[in-house]
């Protein structure tokens, strides 16, 4: 029989770090690319779409349709360098103490896999899960970690390794984390501009 281990999960963007890095990586090409100035108005209607359901597949991917792989590997190195500067300080600090206290730490994050594991590759989290991209296709998802998919990506992590989670702590800034902030005993909500704890 699965033993039960307790568990806290940490969302990343807005959470342990201001801005998005999503949004923030595609103004960051903007600026060194002229690629993606030809794609202003698909985004556009990506922006609508966004409204309309933000839960959306095809408007995230279409967001992003102009990032080619050459793209990616050149620029992400430098954005990830000025992104960790955005990191709000406490971070660390929280995810050690959590540890310390005999707990499994998790990053769950929509992020995508050639952004987030180098954000945070100097915390030591047990377990990064963001989302999976197409290498080939950089702007495609084969997996989408966001909303109930981040429930079902620590199920997943958590069977692999034996154990059933019991989320005691989840950090998050967003609603649309109310499936993994349900699931845990203490729901720690974060100002996405300050860092600090939002108080009830």
């Amino acid at each position: 029989m699965l033993k039960k281990v307790d568990v806290v999960v940490f969302d990343f963007d807005g959470t342990l770090s201001a801005g998005d890095c999503n949004v923030g990586f595609v103004k960051y090409c903007f600026r060194h690319r002229a690629r993606p100035w030809l794609y202003l108005p698909l985004m556009a209607v990506c922006g609508v779409a966004h409204r309309l359901r933000p839960g959306g597949l095809w408007w995230r991917e279409n967001m992003r349709r102009f990032m080619t792989p050459e793209m990616v590997e050149k620029l992400s190195p430098a954005f990830i360098k000025q992104h960790k500067r955005e990191r709000f300080g406490w971070s660390r600090d929280q995810v050690e103490a959590e540890k310390a206290a005999g707990r499994k730490v998790v990053l769950i994050s929509a992020g995508p896999d050639y952004l987030i594991p180098q954000l945070v590759r100097d915390i030591k989290f047990d377990a990064v899960i963001c989302s999976q991209m197409n290498r080939r296709h950089p702007a495609k998802y084969k997996f989408l970690c966001w909303g109930a998919n981040k429930v079902l990506a620590l199920d997943e992590w958590a069977k692999k390794n034996k154990f059933i989670p019991r989320v005691v702590r989840s950090y998050s800034d967003s609603r649309a984390d109310m499936p993994m902030m349900e699931i845990a005993a203490e729901e720690v909500w974060i100002n996405p501009k300050t860092g600090l704890r939002k108080h009830a």
